[in-house]
């Protein structure tokens, strides 16, 4: 495709594409859809396996462990078989885009460069006050 011509091309035609949801509703395979109580065995059987992922994310959010991302991992995972979290999915997805055009912003990305300068420059301000009146000594073997 030529940048310079108006036709639309592979590129465009992709990035059509890309903007069209899929649609919601079940992705067992059809065999499976085709019989009520294999298909009801599925969404049993993916409800359990997003829960057990979803219940894993939420005990990493206080322990060590990438919580959130295992969260959402767990959604995905029902997301392949019901439609409410496909569509939690999806708003989740356009929240999270419309945060990082937010934070993309330049005026946000200064703010946010000055206010972390300023927060560093106080943390440094308060450990050097710290280090002048009592040395490296650990604050609960200070006797004064």
């Amino acid at each position: 495709m030529n940048t310079g011509s108006d036709e639309p091309g592979d590129v465009a035609m992709a990035a059509d594409e890309s903007k069209i949801e899929r649609a919601l509703g079940s992705r067992a395979p059809e065999f499976i859809k085709a019989r009520r109580a294999l298909h009801m065995s599925w969404q049993v059987g993916v409800f359990i396996v997003g829960l057990a992922v979803v219940a894993a994310g939420v005990v990493m959010l206080p322990l060590p462990g990438p919580g959130w991302l295992v969260i959402f991992g767990g959604m995905a995972i029902w997301a392949t078989e019901f439609v409410w979290a496909q569509l939690v999915l999806r708003w989740t997805k356009r929240k999270v885009t419309e945060a990082t055009q937010r934070a993309l912003d330049p005026k946000v990305r200064r703010r946010n460069i000055i206010l972390t300068t300023v927060g560093l420059v106080i943390v440094a301000a308060l450990g050097a006050v710290y280090l002048w009146k009592f040395g490296l000594e650990m604050p609960w073997n200070i006797k004064e």
